[in-house]
């Protein structure tokens, strides 16, 4: 079977494992669709391209926001390309536009790899890849990262899917994410300290409606269980769609949306991002990874759906 669709203007790999089925695109490396048994668990799209809103994209060498694209670097202030402008942020990093290259793949599986060559504000040089891999109930996800260069590199990682459950209202589902603390976070998206969750609205740990629940958060202080941390949405009807991550992605981030690009218009959707930095990391430099020539970073995570049958 050919897993491979090819234009001049997109690529795509179809992966399939039983009832299981997902479209990767090769443009940010992007999860396009993930259905089990019929059931789609991700906001699924279709354009060639970068992925609308980050759909699914993976972000490194930072996710989520650079203030003004400034950071400091031995005493020297870099500067980034302003990538949202409207606020004039560096945002996802530096590999959203680009077109990864195929590596290994089976039926089932895919790996996708893409350099990031030095430029002004990141004069690193790495080497990235991301593996998807179906399985009976989901998908496992594995993302390596290798020092390229000559000096120390900092990097952070992030993946911003959209999740679903068939044809659920988004809003209607139930989200719980096993966080204790969450960040305050200002009028241009960018985070001012953490608070304690108790008593908030930003306490998710024993499940709130995602209409109810907060729009935008950045959630830290993770429960980890089982050897992961797990976030999960509700439907109803008892079927869940669970995010596992490992703890080194230390953090959640949250974004509801009504304009998400549906196929018949705008709609409701959900990001829920597992990140191993919180925004503004690179200016902040919290929990960033310093990553010595030759040495690499390898990070887990996936996603899979359960209450069903």
């Amino acid at each position: 079977m050919d897993t491979t669709s090819r234009t001049a203007q997109h690529a795509t790999h179809v992966l399939e494992l039983g009832t299981t089925r997902a479209v990767v695109s090769e443009y940010a490396a992007a999860l396009r669709s993930l259905t089990v048994g019929g059931t789609e668990l991700i906001e699924p799209h279709v354009t060639d391209g970068p992925p609308p809103l980050a759909a699914g994209a993976v972000l490194v060498p930072w996710p989520n926001r650079v203030d003004g694209g400034r950071w400091p670097l031995n005493g020297v202030e870099q500067q980034l390309e302003v990538t949202e402008p409207a606020s004039g942020h560096a945002v996802h990093g530096l590999l959203l536009r680009t077109r990864y290259g195929r590596g290994s793949g089976t039926a089932a599986s895919v790996t996708l790899a893409a350099p990031v060559a030095p430029q002004p504000g990141y004069p690193f040089t790495l080497e990235t890849s991301v593996e998807y891999e179906l399985t009976p109930d989901g998908v496992v996800v594995r993302h390596r990262v290798r020092n390229a260069g000559a000096d120390p590199a900092p990097v952070a990682l992030g993946i911003h899917p959209y999740l679903r459950i068939g044809d659920v209202p988004v809003r209607d589902l139930t989200l719980t994410v096993p966080a204790g603390r969450a960040f305050r976070i200002d009028d241009r998206s960018i985070p001012t300290g953490t608070f304690d969750v108790t008593g908030t609205d930003h306490d998710l740990r024993g499940g709130v409606r995602v209409g109810d629940g907060p729009g935008h958060a950045c959630l830290t202080d993770l429960a980890v269980s089982g050897g992961v941390v797990t976030t999960s949405l509700r439907a109803p009807d008892g079927r869940t769609v669970e995010l596992w991550q490992e703890p080194a992605f230390a953090y959640v981030q949250l974004w509801v949306t009504d304009y998400f690009p549906g196929p018949d218009g705008p709609a409701d959707a959900i990001a829920v991002e597992p990140m191993t930095a919180p925004p503004n990391a690179l200016r902040t430099g919290e929990a960033l990874r310093w990553l010595l020539p030759d040495e690499s970073w390898t990070l887990t995570w996936g996603l899979r759906l359960t209450g069903i049958g």
